[in-house]
């Protein structure tokens, strides 16, 4: 009788135990940040955040972001993932000082909750150029001011061409970030404001126009100025239980790290221009092994990032063009011509080969990353190029007219004639002066001259 009461009072316990367990056990959020451009790999890295997320039944997750923007397929990817998500998704433009700027304003705009950390900023989402920026066509109302203030238009003066690939492109992404917007209540014309004009603010000023939801210094101060918030997921009203919460980290996994890591125009550039190098080097100077195979290696890597970049093959063509004309100046004389259009090229094709503001707002730095390079490897071809035309231009000295000026010793007497131990080999030689007086055998002799099989030799010190 007293073990079956033990057995009963065991087991109430357990339940008592796993009730009080599951009724103050604390809320759980996945952690997962993105410190970076928006590409397939952080897209990536989020949606199956997402998934594994409700997977683990968390009750949120938080996306700490810090962007200078990124691929506009794989932000929409993101968004996608935010917007059919089961689970409230926050996502805090953290820490201090960070960016949601251009496809980072897209993702912010799309969460359940959106929340800025103190001194940092969002918008500028305008599509642009490497070169700084598309311009906007002028209005015809501006035409018309023009016209009253100016009176006639010059002959020469032509309006402005207009950019079709960015007007399409500025035009989709304000509409679509506008009804995104509209979804989440929040400021439709700013939103547009932020893709046609670039507009950014900061963290105060985004609250006040209704951008985002709060500001907060700390994940502890934003779970509870959201805690007991209503929001829709997924058609659904979910009230915010967040206040203390575990957060749990998610980390990329190593190919994801690789990707995200490659998946940036400075480094694909910087490793198309140092494998063309590479091969360069091993190009002149055959059999150093690791200048070819590091350039392999780094073409290698380059072919991955352009795959994951939308790139423009007309900007490939012209870097590879400026190759071709370094290798043309080392075999025509051009007068430096190829020489200063191979750097032009590289210039010019590497600031258009990543200009694709339809599908991506990331762009190569010109001033600090391009422009460094390229001057870098016009020094050494320079160097390269000067070298080799400084050898072309000396005599020649292979085979045996390698032998002309080396100094051997004489191995018999030489009257006329006689042999001669020169380059650790014995030839047949003759004297070049013949009114000479016999050179004895051991004193030095120096080749002036190659008759077939026989050297001509003077005595070392003879005019």
């Amino acid at each position: 009788m007293s073990m079956k009461r033990l057995g009963f009072t065991l087991l109430v316990s357990l339940l008592a135990c796993s009730w009080a367990g599951s009724v103050f056990a604390l809320p759980r959020v996945n952690l997962v940040t993105i410190q970076g451009s928006i590409n397939p790999a952080s897209a990536n890295y989020i949606v199956e955040a997402v998934e594994q997320s409700e997977r683990d039944g968390a009750d949120a997750l938080l996306i700490e972001l810090d962007t200078p923007g990124g691929l506009v397929t794989a932000t929409k990817d993101i968004i996608q993932a935010i917007l059919n998500s089961k689970l409230p998704v926050i996502v805090y433009v953290a820490p201090h000082g960070a960016w949601a700027a251009s496809a980072g304003m897209y993702i912010t705009v799309s969460a359940h909750v959106a929340a800025m950390s103190p001194s940092s900023s969002i918008g500028a989402a305008h599509p642009v150029s490497p070169m700084g920026g598309n311009e906007a066509p002028a209005s015809p109302a501006a035409d018309e001011d023009a016209d009253e203030d100016e009176g006639e238009k010059s002959p020469l003066q032509t309006p402005a061409l207009r950019d079709l690939s960015a007007e399409k492109a500025e035009n989709l992404l304000a509409a679509y970030v506008a009804t995104i917007a509209k979804q989440k209540n929040r400021n439709v014309e700013w939103v547009e404001e932020a893709v046609r004009n670039s507009v950014a603010v900061g963290e105060t000023e985004a609250l006040e126009l209704g951008v985002i939801d709060l500001v907060a210094n700390d994940r502890n101060e934003l779970f509870s100025a959201i805690e007991g918030r209503e929001v829709v997921v997924n058609g659904e009203v979910v009230v915010l239980a967040l206040s203390g919460a575990q957060v749990v980290p998610l980390e990329m996994s190593l190919v994801q790290s690789v990707f995200d890591f490659l998946a940036d125009p400075n480094v694909a550039i910087i490793l198309v221009l140092l494998g063309g190098l590479g091969l360069y080097i091993e190009a002149n100077n055959p059999g150093l092994l690791l200048p070819g195979i590091s350039g392999f290696i780094c073409l290698l890597l380059a072919m991955i990032a352009f795959n994951i970049l939308p790139f423009s093959w007309v900007g490939l063509t012209l870097v590879l063009l400026g190759f071709g004309l370094f290798i043309a100046e080392m075999f025509f004389t051009s007068f430096g011509a190829l020489f200063a259009a191979g750097a032009l090229c590289l210039l010019l094709g590497g600031s258009m080969v990543f200009d694709q503001p339809e599908l991506s707002d990331l762009t190569i730095s010109f001033w600090s990353v391009l422009v460094p390079m390229v001057l870098g490897m016009t020094i050494f071809a320079a160097v390269v190029v000067f070298s080799v035309g400084r050898s072309m231009l000396g005599p020649s000295a292979s085979g045996v007219d390698e032998l002309i000026g080396q100094v051997g010793q004489s191995a018999s007497i030489l009257d006329p004639r006689g042999k001669v131990f020169v380059r650790g080999e014995y030839w047949n030689v003759e004297v070049a002066d013949l009114k000479a007086a016999p050179i004895q055998e051991g004193e030095a002799v120096q080749v002036v001259a190659v008759d077939g099989l026989t050297l001509q030799v003077r005595r070392v010190g003879s005019s």
